[in-house]
């Protein structure tokens, strides 16, 4: 058990320490990179941002805020490099965030898979109750709570479009909105949800027996060929930043519990906050007038 005097911050080692009892790197997928990727172990941490992606618009947003640490879902680093030249975007980000003395971390298909995790997340905000399971379950958990997406059902039955407007307004905007194929006029009760992108599994979703599937990122050939398949689930599209967007509050505040139960002070030592900068890749949509 961590023990702290009434004032004092805990290192960033104990910070990344309880986070990875959470969500244990060795969850995450052979070919993601999670982990810490810039910071001193033995630093302290006053001020955490949770964000989606590790882009500049959030690095400007943490270091006026004055965050010592910034946990992200998505990696900067997923493939190999060679260097972090300044003159790079990501080598720009990393000279920016060693300057100020602010660590990077990052969970991403460690959270997908995690229970809760990010599609826990997601499903809550569209209004799936009760207990939800994986739509992909994680042959490595014997439970088998543990895995990618969720499928879960509405407390009251609706309509596609109405349940269509309940997912615009349980996440947050962006330019290219909420996309949707399916009769408007279909009954909604069992939905499967997957953040992030989720071609992989339109398969899982048509065997499930879902009412619809709300996802990231579908293509073109792959959902048209779904939407051909007889009794085929409606399809929800929403912008892969937006989808992942509601796991953060959660993981900060499942981190903010553990902080305490190891004996840190985070109420009132460590703050947290759930960047609202949206970094989705389009920022503008234009329409035949």
């Amino acid at each position: 058990m961590l023990v702290y005097t009434e004032n004092e911050q805990p290192s960033l080692a104990d910070v990344t320490d309880a986070f990875e009892r959470i969500y244990p790197p060795s969850w995450a997928a052979s070919w993601d990179a999670v982990g810490l990727v810039c910071g001193d172990p033995e630093q302290t941490v006053g001020k955490i941002l949770f964000a989606v992606d590790p882009v500049d618009a959030v690095v400007d947003e943490a270091l006026d805020w004055g965050a010592d640490l910034i946990i992200t879902h998505h990696p900067l680093l997923l493939r190999g490099v060679h260097g972090v030249a300044a003159n790079t975007p990501k080598g720009r980000i990393v000279h920016r965030l060693v300057r100020a003395g602010t660590a990077l971390y990052t969970a991403h298909t460690n959270a997908d898979t995690a229970h809760p995790g990010v599609s826990d997340a997601l499903a809550r905000v569209v209004g799936l109750t009760g207990e939800l399971r994986p739509l992909a379950p994680d042959p490595s958990d014997p439970e088998g709570k543990r895995g990618i997406g969720r499928i879960g059902a509405l407390e009251q039955p609706l309509v596609l479009r109405d349940f269509a407007q309940r997912v615009v307004q349980g996440l947050p905007a962006t330019s290219g909105g909420v996309r949707l194929s399916g009769d408007p006029d279909r009954l909604v009760t069992a939905v499967a949800v997957s953040g992030g992108a989720g071609d992989s599994l339109l398969g899982a979703a048509l065997t499930a027996g879902v009412d619809v599937f709300v996802t990231s990122d579908l293509r073109h050939h792959p959902a048209s060929e779904f939407v051909e398949e007889t009794g085929s689930p409606a399809l929800i599209d929403v912008a892969h930043f937006a989808g992942e967007w509601p796991w953060l509050a959660e993981g900060a505040s499942h981190l903010s519990d553990a902080l305490e139960r190891e004996g840190a002070p985070a109420g009132a030592n460590v703050k947290m906050r759930v960047s609202t900068t949206v970094t989705d890749a389009w920022s503008q949509t234009f329409h035949h007038e």
